[in-house]
């Protein structure tokens, strides 16, 4: 890739050039430039929809690039140390699930934490591979789940030789890091790919003192989610390969279930992010990290909280902590994590990422200020004066182990009937229950309800979790093999 010029953005500037050209369309979209919708047009501006438009052959197409699309893929190829990166339109997700099907196919066994985001099970649910669940280590003080150590995915790999592959989390959405390059080593030992869920990772790439990219490490694949952290739009992200995987077989994968309308708002937001990161990530990521470390400093401080950073690394578990993670630990002031996340968005004006029964995660960016991050450390001192209380009654931890009975596609697609959650216990589940955000299934299609999980369903409730997953949308039922 010798040549490229990363203060280039071929997308970008090939939509430049097709508004500069005043085109008439007589393409979709039928908003015709936003003429056709006045009030979308005040809402979002003039610029944005003169170039919401369709693929033609000056734009590229993103099924099938050769000129702009390609020319910006081998752009962020470079800047990420890939060998190739596709551009994703459908949102990390989609690239979860182009990662699983281009490497498992229906029978074929993975190696993965249960601790994932539901777009990996979904996979399975898709194409039919076999999840061979590896429990994540346990912080029992924070009652969160935390990676993988090196020795348990070992065990998992010397018992199923034939697995095909080996999913990580790099990190978790606490900011929780395997140890990556030894996972890769073992897995590439043993023939299998490494895939790695890099949605909270995308400053792995530009930052200095932070954990391992997967790239760096070795990875065959990885799901970056460039909006979280990078700067993108929303449902904007990159699916990076490394030089095992075929080009155009991964493309033909991806291109199974990512629109064939690709958003040129999504894709132009990709390459300038990606042109801003390999020109500033450094200084970028930089300013977060100070941020961050204050924030952490000073909340701390105030006594009740635990915002914890590195010295998780004293557990086998976790190789490395991203500090630029904001996650504070909640219970000891007597109040679950989603209460404060409330009490921070309904009292202060202050929305953060997601608040789960012992803990909070606050995203800090480059778009924070002093000023915002001054705003959340004063809120979370007044809550704790206001409403600290005895923290007896609360739930003391985020994960539980699950027990697989069936696949996800076979109990996914069962015969199944409805049944009362609360009357649930001991039935085998046929599909999932989770809270959102993070989106780690409490429950995933094929795994035994225990009557620790249905304890657990009606705590997230009582608490103000928003719950998802179920047929019933009010997730008082239950859908059971």
């Amino acid at each position: 890739m010798a040549g490229l010029n990363q203060s280039r953005a071929p997308i970008f500037e090939a939509l430049k050039a097709y508004r500069a050209a005043r085109i008439v369309p007589f393409d979709v979209p039928g908003h015709k430039q936003g003429r056709g919708n006045p009030e979308l047009t005040e809402f979002l501006g003039k610029d944005c929809l003169s170039v919401d438009v369709n693929s033609m052959k000056p734009l590229d197409n993103l099924c099938h690039p050769v000129s702009v699309i390609r020319q910006a893929e081998q752009l962020a190829a470079q800047a990420f140390g890939a060998s190739h990166a596709f551009f994703i339109v459908n949102g990390t997700s989609s690239a979860v699930q182009a990662m699983v099907m281009s490497c498992c196919k229906r029978g074929e066994k993975i190696i993965l934490p249960r601790n994932v985001h539901r777009s990996a099970i979904n996979a399975l649910v898709v194409c039919g591979a076999v999840p061979v669940y590896v429990n994540p280590g346990v912080e029992k003080s924070l009652g969160i789940p935390l990676g993988m150590t090196t020795e348990d995915v070992k065990r998992a790999i010397e018992a199923h030789p034939d697995a095909k592959a080996v999913l990580v989390n790099n990190p978790t959405y606490y900011g929780v890091c395997s140890d990556l390059k030894a996972i890769v080593g073992l897995a590439h030992q043993a023939g299998m790919k490494v895939l790695a869920d890099e949605a909270h990772g995308t400053h792995f790439y530009f930052g200095e003192g932070l954990p391992l990219s997967a790239m760096a490490a070795g990875a065959d694949m990885a799901a970056v989610s460039m909006h979280k952290t990078g700067g993108s739009l929303t449902q904007s992200s990159f699916l990076l390969t490394g030089p095992s995987m075929s080009e155009g077989y991964v493309r033909q994968i991806i291109n199974l279930t990512q629109t064939t309308s690709g958003s040129y708002l999504l894709l132009s937001s990709l390459d300038i992010s990606r042109r801003n990161l390999a020109l500033h990530g450094k200084e970028i990521f930089d300013k977060v990290v100070r941020f961050a470390e204050y924030a952490r400093a000073e909340i701390n401080k105030i006594g009740g909280y635990n915002a914890f950073s590195r010295e998780l690394t004293r557990h086998p578990a976790v190789a490395d902590f991203d500090v630029t993670k904001l996650s504070v630990h909640t219970r000891d002031i007597g109040l679950a994590g989603i209460e404060v996340y409330d009490i921070l968005r309904d009292d202060y004006g202050i929305q953060i990422e997601f608040g789960d029964l012992g803990n909070m995660l606050a995203i800090i960016s480059v778009g924070d200020t002093e000023l915002m991050l001054e705003r959340l450390i004063s809120a979370l001192s007044e809550i704790k004066r206001i409403y600290a209380k005895d923290k007896i009654g609360l739930f003391d931890h985020e994960y539980i182990n699950p027990l697989v009975e069936m696949t996800p596609q076979d109990a996914f697609y069962a015969e199944k009937r409805p049944v009362p959650i609360a009357q649930s216990a001991g039935l085998i589940s046929g599909e999932f229950v989770m809270s959102y955000p993070p989106g780690i299934p409490v429950l995933a299609p094929g795994e035994r309800i225990t009557s620790e999980i249905v304890e657990y369903v009606a705590y997230a409730k009582a608490k103000g979790c928003f719950l998802t997953g179920t047929q019933d949308a009010e997730i008082e039922h239950i859908m059971t093999v």
